[in-house]
């Protein structure tokens, strides 16, 4: 099994006895740690011991939510004090800074869980100390704790509750520290996410998490202003990445972001126009030239951008004030461009699909029945399709009805 072309390795190897026996002790282990974590948080011990433990378990099962959320308890209850309440931290930890407090709770304890004392001091639950400045131990916990969660990020990309603790930890930046500071914080979460979508581009986790990076770097509340320029650049750089015609998620990114930085340019007719045109070109241009015409992702984007010329209803987002014969001539220059990628790609069920469906939406377009000639043309290239996609057979019957007359569009089949 792969994911997204990075391969897992086997784990149904032979064990030995030996193996088998340390799995048990590893299992164990776990539960004696769960259990202790779970007893202490009963009797409100938010202590550092405690930070320790959870960063052990997390380590071990970073998919273990209930601890992420003790964990949330720890920093809010224990840690992200007043002034006034901080000597109760500083007392338990007399020659240790707050910032190494919890850069030592990414580390193991050497002991086994089970032979862990409780003499901590225990900080009582007190959900009103919040520490708002703008430095001091707020800012370093958070730092810490953001290079706490990095590893384990590096090794499980796709943890949902990691990325959501991490986004907690930022947005408790923006409520408690000043906002210049706060804004640094989510700056360097945009390089992270750049990083990240180096290693892997299509994942989207880091796609998801690198919007919401980039709203509150443009929100009021830090200052900030539009990244829509930037951001509509950094899809262009994926997408035409290697790979990259297969990047479902800058595929995505790249349609939410049109209406806005046309809306942000002042775009005319004209300028969306030729926008339109300019997008048309790069993907057929990148299909040529990286020899890519199957890749789905790109195949998906062509019909958001033909929907916006099609579609009679709220999707006309690019030009909103094309006027009807406009939109068909677009259509028609559409249609003879797929015909002539045809030519040598014989094989791409992608390209009979889209010259069917919008031969036929240029039908209703112009409000009148499919042509003869249009009917035998798409008639050959569902049979051709029947040959390349037997698995949708189904569909293609519908189809079929639909060029004898039968009252659907296309795409409610």
């Amino acid at each position: 099994m792969a994911s997204h072309g990075l391969p897992r390795p086997a784990t149904t190897t032979q064990r030995t006895e030996e193996e088998l026996k340390e799995e048990q002790r590893q299992i164990q282990e776990y539960r004696d740690l769960e259990d202790l974590i779970r007893t202490k948080i009963a009797e409100r011990q938010y202590t550092v011991e405690v930070l320790q433990l959870t960063s052990k378990l997390l380590k071990k099962n970073p998919e273990y939510y209930t601890i992420w959320n003790v964990r949330r308890r720890l920093l809010i209850h224990g840690f992200f004090s007043k002034p006034s309440d901080s000597s109760s931290l500083s007392k338990e930890l007399p020659n240790t800074s707050t910032t190494a407090t919890i850069k030592a709770s990414s580390t193991d304890l050497s002991s086994s869980p089970s032979n862990t004392t409780a003499t901590a001091t225990t900080i009582p639950h007190n959900p009103a100390s919040r520490n708002h400045g703008s430095n001091g131990t707020t800012l370093d916990l958070i730092r810490a704790d953001l290079e706490f969660l990095f590893p384990i990020m590096l090794s499980y990309p796709k943890c949902y509750w990691v990325w959501n603790y991490r986004l907690w930890l930022l947005q408790q930046a923006n409520q408690r520290l000043e906002p210049d500071i706060a804004r640094e914080l989510w700056s360097g979460e945009l390089k992270l996410v750049s990083k990240m979508l180096v290693k892997d581009s299509r994942n989207f986790h880091g796609w998801g998490y690198r919007r919401k990076v980039v709203s509150e770097l443009e929100s009021a509340a830090l200052h900030g202003k539009s990244m829509t320029e930037a951001e509509f650049e950094y899809t262009t750089k994926m997408i035409t990445s290697p790979k990259g015609l297969s990047n479902f998620s800058a595929f995505h990114r790249r349609s939410k972001l049109i209406p806005k930085l046309l809306d942000e340019r002042g775009a005319d007719d004209q300028a969306r126009r030729l926008f339109l045109e300019e997008e048309f070109d790069m993907i057929f241009s990148a299909m040529y030239t990286d020899s890519y015409p199957y890749a789905q992702s790109a195949w998906f984007y062509y019909q958001f951008l033909m929907t916006t010329l099609t579609d009679p209803v709220g999707h006309a987002i690019i030009t909103p004030d094309f006027t009807p014969e406009e939109r068909v001539e677009f259509v028609i220059r559409q249609l003879a461009d797929l015909v002539e990628m045809l030519d040598g790609a014989e094989d791409n069920k992608w390209i009979y699909n889209a010259l069917i469906e919008y031969t036929l939406d240029l039908s209703q377009m112009e409000e009148r029945q499919p042509r003869l000639d249009e009917k035998q043309d798409c008639k050959l290239w569902l049979a051709e399709l029947r040959k390349l996609d037997p698995l949708r057979n189904g569909r293609w019957d519908d189809l079929e009805l639909f060029l004898e007359d039968v009252p659907l569009r296309p795409r409610d089949i």
